[in-house]
């Protein structure tokens, strides 16, 4: 892209100039846009692999600068962890959705930070199955109507929806778990500090991270992309506090 002197605003160097295929007021494209910040701040776009499963985040390799993997439904904590253990050198992330790690992939992820595997998780959690039908998900709300619970989840049959970033933080191995939301301006420039903050730790060798970040899904939840915000602040972060829950100086912080 080009660059003016004037210029304040501009592609990161690792996002490609391409077309999205997400739907309008998915903030998928945010998220994608700051990780590629935090690469370029830290210079390290050319020493990077991404790691790519099923879900919406299928087709995030169309979007970065960077090698990818792609894994299966779910597979995306073992294939990080065979490749870094190869190449310790290189800095790798997963780049998840709440269905795919929380689901079919939460073996996956908790024993991957219960190792201590020395790689990047960037979690995207909506509530929903987004790429495959809004079908509920472990991370959908109670009373939340998705496809397949048209009713709302209940609770007596289908459980309470699963905090990650909170399961996580009880194990003993020392990790980086935060989680940050999307939703605003002011929020946006605290998600980059974090996952910023996840790829330093992962640069010193120190632990695994993992980044929850809230996110919307219009679409799926049958809002428009404006009342997506609204709904995210009033429902999504109501059961899913930010904060950071845990570093590897100390088990957990004030949030």
């Amino acid at each position: 892209m080009s660059e003016t002197p004037d210029t304040t605003f501009k592609r990161p160097e690792s996002l490609r100039d391409t077309v999205t295929h997400y739907c309008p007021g998915c903030t998928h494209g945010v998220i994608h846009r700051l990780v590629a910040e935090a690469l370029d701040d830290l210079g390290v776009r050319e020493n990077t692999v991404g790691v790519a499963p099923v879900g919406c985040s299928v087709l995030c390799y169309n979007y970065f600068k960077t090698d990818f993997l792609e894994s299966p439904h779910g597979r995306a904590p073992a294939l990080a962890t065979g490749f870094k253990r190869l190449r310790p050198d290189m800095i790798v992330f997963t780049y998840q959705g709440d269905g795919d790690l929380a689901s079919i992939g939460m073996a996956e992820i908790v024993h991957a930070a219960n190792r201590g595997e020395k790689f990047t998780t960037i979690f995207v959690n909506n509530a929903i199955y987004g790429m495959t039908g809004g079908q509920m998900a472990p991370t959908t709300l109670p009373g939340q109507i998705t496809t397949t619970c048209p009713a709302g989840r209940d609770v007596t049959q289908c459980g309470y929806p699963i905090r990650v970033s909170e399961l996580l933080s009880t194990l003993a191995t020392p990790a980086f778990i935060q989680r940050v939301s999307v939703h605003s301006p002011q929020h946006i420039i605290l998600a980059k500090r974090a996952i910023r903050r996840a790829f330093e730790y992962q640069l010193a060798g120190r632990c695994f991270s993992l980044v929850e970040v809230l996110s919307t899904c219009p679409t799926n939840w049958g809002v428009t992309p404006s009342d997506a915000l609204k709904w995210l602040e009033q429902n999504l972060m109501r059961y899913f506090p930010l904060g950071v829950f845990k570093t590897p100086d100390k088990p957990k912080e004030q949030r």
